[in-house]
């Protein structure tokens, strides 16, 4: 059986890995429903979780394929809205419990605050980075194009780096 197992992954990597949990604030829902492009984190990550203040935030039903879930810990939650918005501070909270994750965050400041506190993070230009290395999409620049006429802030050494890191 154990042989099996190795055979098994050896031939079909992460086939019994369990996929990482990938929370998203509300700026990355936002970003890519104003230009049309939401479905890029179904096919980058397969499934989003996100808590209800988030939902609450962004005013519009969100996909199936994105989970509800709420971090269990209200005080530390209480805690993070002191120094950020009420959306970010659950999505901290939520990845606070969730050791591994991979949080999507664009606001300067609650990025910094998850970085103090040990969290993985990623915005939406580095998911938009992603499908382009996974190959999902051929190119970021389009992307990057229609996020520039939204209220999005994207700066010229940003958008450089995007497109370097993209092999672009």
């Amino acid at each position: 059986m154990f042989l099996f197992l190795i055979i098994l992954l050896l031939t079909y990597p992460g086939t019994l890995l369990m996929h990482k949990i990938i929370i998203s604030d509300t700026s990355c829902f936002i970003v890519l429903s104003n230009i049309g492009e939401l479905e890029i984190l179904q096919k980058v990550y397969s499934k989003i979780i996100t808590t209800i203040d988030i939902v609450s935030e962004y005013g519009e039903a969100l996909p199936d394929w994105v989970e509800i879930r709420n971090a269990s810990d209200k005080y530390r939650q209480q805690l993070l809205e002191m120094q950020i918005d009420k959306g970010e501070a659950s999505a901290i909270a939520l990845a606070l419990e969730n050791p591994g994750c991979t949080l999507i965050l664009d606001d300067y400041k609650a990025r910094k605050l998850a970085e103090r506190l040990g969290i993985d993070i990623t915005g939406t230009i580095g998911v938009i980075i992603k499908a382009k290395l996974k190959g999902i999409i051929p190119s970021i620049k389009p992307i990057l194009e229609k996020i520039r006429h939204t209220d999005f802030r994207l700066s010229a050494d940003i958008e450089i780096l995007a497109l370097k890191e993209a092999g672009e």
